[in-house]
């Protein structure tokens, strides 16, 4: 049975599991954004009562009044298909809800505002709102990392490039990376959220309204000026230079910001996915009821956390790239562009901050596999170490004939399906260079980490210093673009 086209449905996220029922999809849902558009109504009511522009008496019967559950969400979308924004049906609705309870109070209602104010600054109000529960949660995720990257900072593991089987590196580095690419995000959602302006510039940018409800009142038109200050006060919003209407800097930041957010989670959920494979299975997720099952095979437990951030990483930037194009924004306000941020915004958010949240769980509760780690490294039958062969031999054979030796013998050993050591112990040539001490000490994987152990102590020693993201604290020399160092 279809559903009537006329009816009400409900968005609870039945196609959308990464959101569904995280805390951040709680701060972007209809109520939410509607009690941001009221918030932001509150906070322009109060900014004219501070410069002396609205009784007292009147701010406060509005502020009172600004209630989502005193409105109808359903009957304000519908209306708004007829303005194309629901801010116009909002404004006429919360004006009956304040005639009703203060009928000298009505008048003062968006008095001198325009649309795009109130509906971009409750957007800047939801997104940081989002963005203080995606920190939280990248916080926790930070602090797992680093106690996976401390506690298994010697555990041996195949490194693989394209694939393939590399050379050896430890879990410890591994999770150093993903420690750096989780605090880089995190760097950048603080410094994001400490920046989101207030909007306020009446129909085209002008303050004019404002002005002329000023000079009315008593005033200067110029002390609509006076407004942008406390009105971001009011919101803790940061106070704009100027309106930016049609500069949308702020809207693509977000859209930039969330895509690297999902983009750090996704590689961390994606090596956790190849690294549960079954026929790798050197990490698996947490163990929970039901998570994992599928509908068909009973004995199966699917990677689902790091599929739902996976999920989330896929989709963030196509969201980020219709808010990177709505910056080309035409006269004073455009017709489409600005219109066409809102639900990709919304999504964005909601994606990011349910990855984020998945992200603590899967981070914090990922079980490690030592002894898978240690078998896989012997499928190649040590050719894992034909690098460090090849530079142990280099001094007495130049690096190309002894990289030729070793494809040679690796190839022999691959072939015939004897252990590269036994191959190599064959050989005229090399047995008589290696003892078979010697040998077994060069085909060890554990001593061919490199400087794993000491780039996991940077990392650590960072995150212990407070470090959030870029260089930090580290003692690192940075090339700058001119080829000088900062």
């Amino acid at each position: 049975m279809s559903v009537n086209a006329l009816s009400v449905g409900t968005d609870a996220g039945l196609l959308a599991p990464t959101w569904a029922d995280t805390p951040a999809a709680a701060e972007v849902t209809d109520e939410a954004w509607l009690q941001a558009m009221l918030d932001a109504e509150v906070a322009l009511v109060r900014a004219q009562c501070a410069v002396g522009l609205t009784p007292a008496a009147a701010a406060e019967a509005i502020a009172s009044a600004a209630r989502a559950d005193r409105l109808d969400p359903v009957a304000l979308a519908r209306a708004a298909r007829a303005t194309a924004n629901p801010v116009v049906a909002l404004v006429t609705a919360f004006t009956e809800v304040v005639a009703a309870q203060e009928p000298a109070a009505a008048e003062y209602v968006h008095r001198g505002s325009t649309s795009q104010d109130i509906l971009d600054s409750a957007a800047m109000l939801v997104a940081r709102r989002v963005l203080a529960l995606i920190a939280a949660d990248l916080e926790r995720v930070r602090a797992a990392l680093a106690t996976l990257a401390a506690t298994h900072r010697h555990t041996v593991l195949a490194g693989r490039t394209l694939t393939q089987h590399a050379v050896p590196t430890t879990l410890g580095l591994k999770a150093a990376g993903w420690l750096q690419l989780v605090a880089d995000a995190l760097a950048r959602v603080r410094a994001l959220a400490s920046a989101l302006p207030a909007q306020l510039g009446g129909a085209a940018g002008t303050l004019a309204a404002y002005g002329e409800y000023a000079a009315l009142d008593g005033g200067k038109s110029e002390d609509a000026v006076e407004l942008l200050r406390p009105f971001a006060q009011a919101l803790d919003l940061a106070e704009p230079v100027i309106p930016w209407h049609t500069a949308r800097t702020p809207v693509a930041d977000l859209g930039a910001v969330l895509q690297l957010v999902t983009g750090a989670l996704g590689k961390f959920a994606l090596d956790v996915q190849t690294l549960s494979r079954t026929e790798i299975g050197e990490v698996s997720e947490p163990v929970a009821a039901g998570r994992g099952a599928s509908s068909a095979m009973p004995q199966k437990r699917n990677p689902a956390l790091a599929t739902l951030i996976v999920s989330a990483a896929r989709q963030v930037p196509a969201h980020a790239l219709v808010l990177a194009q709505c910056m080309l924004a035409e006269d004073e306000r455009p017709a489409g562009a600005w219109h066409a941020e809102w639900q990709p915004l919304r999504e964005a958010l909601r994606l990011t901050g349910g990855a984020a949240h998945t992200a603590v769980e899967l981070a914090e509760g990922l079980v490690v596999h030592p002894d898978r780690m240690r078998a896989n490294l012997e499928l190649t039958g040590g050719a894992i170490l034909t690098e460090r062969l090849t530079a142990a031999l280099a001094p007495a054979l130049g690096r190309a004939r002894a990289k030729k030796l070793l494809t040679a013998a690796a190839a022999e050993a691959d072939g015939s399906g004897r252990p590269l050591a036994e191959v190599l112990s064959a050989h005229p040539e090399l047995s008589a260079r290696f003892t078979p001490d010697r040998l077994a000490e060069l085909l060890d994987p554990a001593r061919y980490t490199g400087a794993a152990d000491a780039l996991v102590e940077r990392a650590l020693r960072g995150y212990g210093r407070g470090y959030v993201g870029g260089y930090g604290d580290a003692d690192v020399t940075v090339p700058t673009r001119e080829g000088g160092a900062r």
